[in-house]
């Protein structure tokens, strides 16, 4: 790739020079006290803020959280992310209640040098997501008057064709910062000449979210391990019986295609955890997939899948995971996910952790990160690159 990075940057010079710093900060919130349940994200763009207070820049941090409606909603500000920012950068960040009103405009002209500010929410603003290229532009221009140059390190927002994603890069020097460049690296070991075996472990809910990928990779991968609620469409379209589990009707000819064409590289579960309910303390216990009642409904894998996954795994010498093995969330339904991740672990791999559930899983069940090759902090961004699409903010970053 023909990429400026975020070294040529600070090569030429920062201080005194107002960033702008394009990062991911999507973090999840407690619904009750707005409290941030998971500082991944913001831990993540880290290093290239620092390098840039470091070397005297005046920082400007923009990013997205959640789905407003174009419009400022309360639930979705950016205020206690700020709040978390200044703890990790050990300096306060200047926080902008909006994003380029009046507040932003004076936040940004009162920075001193090495000083950081973030602006509210990217998403309270129409013209962020706007199909509208010329509503997007006016946006954009907006956003770029706060920089003498960008920096974009919201790798988990490249694959959106967002006014500060991709209009932005078009109208200031641009350049990747740490996490992009690092993610794209990382990405680019497993659509090159992965070390093999090369085993990718699929989970999550639904096979449509995931058929583009499963397409892609069915060619490249050695084994393809499935599991999560999306098991259940493939189990169906064996002629299994799968009670009131998660099931995309539509889909069920689509998987049995992919196994017909898969040459025995799909591996699917064979015993799974039934529950009378989606609930944390509903009755379950463990049954062989071809004698899932028809009342209750699959949570999680069971242990002798976990076993077969794991035997496959150890053998691995290159490893990619997206989507949890089941509701991971709820104590009685994680053994599944914990289990595959542990084995991921202790494989002789390089392993990459394909962000979304599957790097909020690795935290919430306290796992070590560093015992990961890699943990994406763009659960769509890493699927679609491993898909072959044309990210938008990363072409905006080669232009």
């Amino acid at each position: 790739m023909s990429i400026r990075t975020l070294d040529d940057l600070l090569a030429e010079g920062v201080s005194g020079r107002r960033v702008l710093v394009r990062a991911d900060l999507n973090v999840p919130l407690d619904k009750q006290t707005g409290a941030i349940t998971d500082d991944g994200r913001i831990r993540a763009v880290l290093p290239t803020l620092g390098a840039l207070v470091e070397a005297g820049a005046k920082v400007v941090v923009c990013s997205h959280l959640g789905r407003p409606k174009g419009a400022p909603d309360p639930q979705f500000s950016l205020g206690p992310v700020a709040g978390r920012l200044g703890e990790l950068l050990g300096a306060p960040v200047h926080f902008a209640t909006d994003t380029v009103g009046d507040s932003a405009r004076s936040t940004v002209a009162d920075l001193a040098d090495g000083q950081v500010a973030l602006l509210e929410n990217l998403r309270f603003n129409a013209g962020e997501t706007s199909k509208d290229e010329t509503e997007r532009g006016a946006f954009a221009d907006q956003l770029a008057a706060f920089g003498d140059a960008y920096v974009d390190d919201a790798f988990g927002a490249v694959h959106r064709k967002h006014a500060s994603v991709f209009d932005v890069p078009a109208r200031l020097p641009h350049v990747a910062g740490r996490l992009v460049l690092r993610e794209v690296e990382v990405l680019s070991k497993l659509t090159g000449a992965p070390e093999r075996p090369y085993v990718v472990v699929l989970g999550g809910s639904k096979v449509s979210d995931k058929l583009a990928v499963i397409e892609a990779l069915l060619p490249t991968v050695d084994r393809l391990l499935i599991g999560g609620g999306m098991c259940f469409t493939f189990l169906k379209a064996q002629g299994l019986e799968v009670g009131t589990s998660l099931l995309e009707k539509d889909m069920v000819e689509t998987c049995r295609n992919l196994l017909e064409r898969s040459g025995g590289k799909i591996m699917l579960p064979v015993d799974v955890v039934v529950a009378d309910a989606f609930a944390p303390d509903a009755a379950h216990d463990t049954v062989r997939v071809d004698g899932i009642p028809s009342h209750r409904l699959g949570l999680d894998v069971g242990p002798e899948t976990v076993a077969g996954f794991s035997a496959t795994l150890s053998q691995a010498k290159t490893i990619f995971w997206n989507g949890p093995m089941g509701v991971f969330e709820m104590p009685a339904f994680a053994a599944g996910t914990r289990g595959i991740a542990e084995a991921i672990t202790k494989a002789d791999a390089f392993s990459v952790v394909g962000g979304g559930d599957s790097a909020a899983a690795v935290r919430a069940l306290g796992l070590d990160e560093s015992s990961f090759g890699h943990i994406s902090t763009g659960g769509g961004a890493s699927l679609e690159y491993l898909e072959g699409k044309t990210l938008p903010g990363i072409a905006a970053l080669e232009n």
